[in-house]
């Protein structure tokens, strides 16, 4: 990479597809770098399926999938030329497994792959994709499909992304990949592994290299990163405290505020000096997204910066068109909170939430719903006494996470975030009850840029108009 090549803005990889491949494609129109979440996808095609596809873009892309043996028995089963009938609910997908079947893999293959393929249409700009460490049993089949779309750039954080260069480096080559599965209880090793020439045969491409940008918080962990060319990303993303989503805990023993928020220090802040000599490109996020802190950014050596609020909120996003209106009515009328909950994502990790009526930051709302997992993609493996593996989730019934080893303690407060993220971007189940699945929305706790924007926009925003906005006043 050199400096010249590389982008000033990276637009965040957030939530269940609220980094859209709309989003993404606006975005990378500009020269900057837009990234589609890598989340759900599986679920998400899905589920779009099953809404009618009304504009024909997911049938599109899949038409131009390599191996059209995988396409038909998706279709079959999920899409529904007039959408589901009012009150029906989604069908569901197959949960994610140690041991995945080849149509579970290749769910995940066409979902990954729509996404990135679609936002790369009809232009040369590029196009990242965002995944998440916790989220390990969905990584190697999920990458193959953005290689196979020509993914530009992968994004990784929440954990320590130590083994995707080289599951990366493998998959490029067509050979059989792997990585380690966490499994809560256990020293035994645990492989997941996919091989694409199994899966594809002739019909595998040949594919590109992407670049591979760790999402970090913390100087020491990009230095154990960048030691050994194994395991070296090719750049890095520092997050700061007040970034959206999850966040990395402070550092020592867990502090809460009045508000029940982490208590942050200066031991949270990356040492920036540090990083820069490590001579890898890295951006800045969590409180960049105002033209000046751009500005501060590039002084300090950086890229350029990652932002995801301003983003979020333009009308390209995957939000609801009531959310994000909701949200923005509340920037003009400076009602809008945003809280880091430490209870919240069943991760563990703190999470921050967006406070509107009716979501699932409303106590009411929360404590409306009947506990249930049947999304999964938080839960986590643990070894049970007979050495097999199970798996367990903190927003699961509380009875069926303590029969299955878990900590009372750890299941108060916890929220379905599966569900609720799907909720907001318009993808909610609807239950045989009829009860609609609520939204939950997360945000950057610093919402000074978004109040900025609203300023000059006060009817809302496009993402061009983010990407102007950032980059008029930075001198390059």
């Amino acid at each position: 990479m050199t400096a010249n090549s590389l982008p000033v803005v990276i637009q965040g990889g957030m939530g269940m597809a609220v980094s859209s491949w709309t989003l993404a494609r606006t975005v990378s129109q500009t020269g900057q770098l837009g990234v589609v979440s890598g989340i759900a996808l599986d679920s998400v095609l899905a589920r779009r399926l099953q809404d009618g596809d009304s504009q024909g873009d997911i049938r599109r892309a899949l038409a131009h999938f390599p191996e059209q043996s995988f396409v038909g028995p998706v279709l079959a089963r999920y899409f529904l030329p007039a959408g589901r009938p009012a009150g029906v609910s989604y069908l569901p997908v197959p949960k994610l497994a140690l041991h995945p079947t080849a149509a579970q893999q290749q769910l995940a293959i066409l979902g990954n792959f729509v996404e990135v393929w679609l936002a790369k249409e009809g232009h040369s700009g590029l196009v990242g994709i965002n995944y998440m460490e916790k989220v390990q049993l969905a990584t190697p089949a999920a990458m193959l499909g953005a290689l196979i779309a020509g993914v530009d750039y992968v994004l990784m954080g929440a954990g320590i992304p130590r083994e995707i260069p080289q599951l990366l480096r493998d998959l490029v080559a067509g050979r059989r990949a792997s990585i380690t599965i966490d499994v809560h209880g256990s020293d035994a090793v645990r492989t997941l592994s996919i091989d694409p020439q199994a899966l594809l045969g002739d019909a595998l491409p040949v594919l590109r290299a992407p670049l591979f940008l760790a999402i970090v918080s913390a100087h020491m962990l990009a230095f154990y990163l960048a030691r050994d060319a194994d395991i070296r990303p090719d750049g890095f993303v520092i997050e700061g405290p007040s970034a959206g989503g999850h966040s990395a805990p402070p550092r020592g023993r867990m502090v809460l505020d009045a508000s029940a928020q982490p208590v942050y220090g200066d031991r949270d802040n990356a040492d920036l000096t540090k990083i820069a000599a490590l001579g890898l490109p890295f951006w800045l996020a969590g409180g960049y997204g105002q033209p000046h802190r751009v500005r501060d950014a590039l002084a300090a050596g950086a890229a350029g910066v990652q932002v995801g609020t301003l983003f979020a909120l333009s009308r390209e996003s995957g939000l609801t068109v009531s959310l994000r209106e909701q949200i923005v009515a509340r920037l003009g009328e400076t009602e809008l909170t945003v809280l880091n909950s430490a209870a919240t994502s069943p991760t563990g990790f703190p999470f921050k939430v967006a406070q509107l009526p009716g979501s699932m930051s409303d106590v009411d709302a929360a404590e409306a719903r009947t506990r249930l997992c049947d999304l999964s993609y938080l839960r986590e493996p643990y070894e049970r006494t007979d050495g097999s593996v199970g798996f367990r989730c903190p927003g699961e019934p509380v009875h069926m996470y303590v029969r299955k080893g878990g900590d009372e303690a750890d299941t108060v407060g916890r929220a379905c975030l599966c569900n609720a993220l799907t909720a907001t971007v318009g993808l909610g189940q609807v239950r045989a009850t009829g009860y609609v699945e609520p939204p939950l929305v997360t945000l950057g706790s610093d919402i000074d840029g978004a109040t900025a924007l609203y300023a000059d926009h006060p009817d809302g925003w496009s993402a061009t108009d983010v990407v102007s906005w950032l980059m008029g006043e930075a001198a390059i």
